[in-house]
């Protein structure tokens, strides 16, 4: 099957995570609108209502997204592994892979205690280039080490992703042993992924100016409707700033800085949806058939992990475990 074929057979995933997320955010929104109303009626503090509504709203997103959405996108990447690997999907691929990551969902489970030491590895290499920056170049150092953790960032998505297909394909082995071996893989092979990068990035960058420029414009449009409403909060803001003495950057003081702030958010959040539910699955497609096809022609061995053992502590110690 071709990397075409395979996303617009696992396309209904998508759409799920798509609507789903949609109506995650609407409802987080909700809270924080409701904590503003409440704050400002009882309290007379709007913007302490919205603080304690974000919160709530925040705590609301990481359960819902992480641990419903999550099992969409993991059946959705079970479901790519397949047809990466077998060339094969069967008629209802929804209902194969919801059967397929409830078969393991221990096994998922698990994966985000692994991937989560998986992440730390490169965020040691990230914070390291972030850190020789610093000394190197001071603030312009700083931000090009920055820049560089970033897409290390993003790198890491993709590779946490790959994992988990690789953690679907080896169902023989122990989800921690498959998801280390995952690792393993990505510094095997790193020009073979390399390939792939300009697209992940090309692409993100296209679709972040298109989808994140149109809705900024379209919400900022919008909140030109309702600047009485930034008005009275900008006022709220200068008072806070006032009490505390704090940092508030200027331009949140003014109903045009907080429309323009507000625009922002909410082109990135509609971007990081569109993106995340469609764009991405198909540049991942395309990554995930070349992991896996590494992988399958070079299966890690304990040599390999021993290799890692001297980059990172935090692996050697996940590698220990495994004994």
């Amino acid at each position: 099957m071709s990397n075409k074929e395979i996303f617009s057979r696992t396309f209904g995933f998508s759409v799920r995570r798509f609507f789903f997320s949609i109506l995650s955010f609407i409802a987080a929104a909700a809270i924080c609108l409701i904590g503003f109303l409440i704050g400002e009626k009882v309290l007379q503090k709007g913007l302490l209502g919205l603080g304690i509504g974000a919160i709530i709203g925040l705590i609301f997103l990481i359960i819902v997204l992480r641990y419903i959405a999550y099992s969409c996108k993991a059946a959705q990447i079970a479901m790519m592994t397949q047809g990466v690997v077998t060339g094969e999907l069967p008629d209802d691929v929804i209902g194969e892979g919801k059967r397929v990551v409830k078969s393991r969902f221990k096994t998922v489970a698990v994966f985000f205690a692994v991937t989560g030491v998986i992440r730390g590895i490169f965020n040691q290499l990230g914070n390291a280039i972030t850190k020789l920056g610093d000394r190197v170049g001071g603030d312009t150092g700083r931000g090009i080490g920055s820049a560089i953790s970033a897409v290390i960032s993003v790198i890491v998505a993709y590779l946490c992703d790959c994992c988990l297909g690789w953690v679907f394909y080896r169902s023989d082995i122990g989800s921690a042993r498959a998801t280390c071996e995952g690792a393993v893989l990505f510094f095997k092979h790193g020009k073979t992924f390399a390939k792939n990068m300009g697209r992940v990035f090309g692409l993100g960058l296209l679709s972040l100016l298109v989808i994140g420029g149109v809705f900024g414009g379209l919400f900022y449009f919008i909140g030109l409707q309702f600047q009485s409403v930034f008005a009275d909060l900008a006022l709220v803001i200068q008072e806070v700033a006032a009490e505390s003495e704090g940092n508030v950057p200027q331009f949140l003081m003014t109903a045009e800085g907080l429309t323009i702030a507000a625009a922002t958010i909410g082109g990135l959040i509609i971007w990081s949806i569109i993106h995340g539910s469609f764009l991405r699955p198909f540049v991942l497609t395309g990554v995930l058939r070349n992991y896996m096809e590494a992988g399958i022609a070079d299966i890690p061995t304990e040599d390999s992990f021993r290799f890692l053992d001297s980059k990172s502590k935090k692996f050697r110690k996940l590698h220990e475990s495994l004994a």
